[in-house]
């Protein structure tokens, strides 16, 4: 019965965050079935001023990098990503969207100390802490796994498994098995369509992604990364009363759960940073 309460704590949080998202991304709706995506038209553009001879890496890159409607920084972000493949994005400007690609062009593959790289930036940055902060205050709140207590040790205790929860995760399906089985951890955000094409393909992501040669494949390295992560937490640090099979599949449901709302998230953000940019 205390394992079935956590389970519905757990959803209950992840339903409201995902309700949240929802209420957030209404005002998108609108926008991208008003306008075309400043990225479709930007991949149009250049193709009637294509020069008879292929330019050299570098003026390509640069090229590239000179998109119109773009402030400077999001200009630098676009440079960044052809030439070093990840991004320098922040959602809500403080949560690190490092390997979001938002007008991806002939990207360089990342290579496995790359995606170690990137994931453990993004598990450093400051951001990430408080997010866990919040996190764990909401498992606070609840009396999530009454077995952690209350007062400063229990908070401890929950901030402690919250982070590691994250950073196993991560690692798995951002780093490790997409070294191993050679997949491209990064997002690609479609930025063109209508509202219910756009929500699909993120949606799609969890179990779709590309190879690091450009192919699409079953994105093994979500599916399994997070099955695996979960199985790893579980059984490893997590106490004696959540350690079960049911458990296990609880973890990775939520988990994700999670990653399906950040996809959803990931596409329609430039769009939203667009608008405020537009009405300021």
């Amino acid at each position: 019965m205390r394992r079935k309460a956590i389970r519905k704590s757990r959803a209950t949080m992840f339903f409201l965050v995902a309700l949240f998202i929802g209420i957030v991304m209404t005002p998108a709706r609108a926008f991208a079935q008003e306008t075309p995506s400043s990225s479709a038209q930007d991949q149009q553009q250049p193709s009637a001023q294509q020069p008879t001879t292929q330019p050299p890496p570098a003026a390509k890159s640069q090229q590239k990098s000179s998109q119109p409607g773009l402030t400077e920084k999001e200009q630098q972000n676009v440079q960044h990503e052809n030439e070093k493949g990840t991004s320098r994005d922040r959602i809500l400007w403080t949560m690190p969207n490092f390997l979001t690609l938002e007008h991806a062009g002939n990207v360089p593959p990342l290579t496995p100390g790359q995606k170690f790289k990137v994931v453990g930036r993004s598990l450093i940055d400051p951001f990430e802490f408080v997010l866990i902060g919040f996190v764990a205050g909401l498992g606070q709140a609840s009396d999530s796994n009454p077995t952690y207590g209350q007062g400063m040790q229990g908070y401890g205790k929950r901030y402690a498994t919250s982070y590691a929860d994250n950073a196993v995760e991560n690692f798995m399906a951002s780093a490790v098995l997409p070294s191993v089985l050679h997949q491209d951890p990064r997002y690609y955000q479609l930025g063109h369509g209508s509202f219910a094409r756009r929500a699909g393909h993120a949606i799609s992501r969890v179990v779709i992604t590309r190879s690091d040669s450009g192919k699409q494949q079953f994105n093994y390295s979500e599916v399994f990364g997070a099955g695996m992560a979960a199985a790893i937490s579980t059984y490893s640090y997590h106490p004696g009363p959540e350690q079960s099979f049911g458990d296990v599949a609880s973890v990775w449901g939520t988990q994700i759960g999670w990653d399906v709302a950040t996809y959803i998230v990931k596409e329609f953000w430039p769009d939203l940073r667009k608008k405020h940019r537009e009405n300021n």
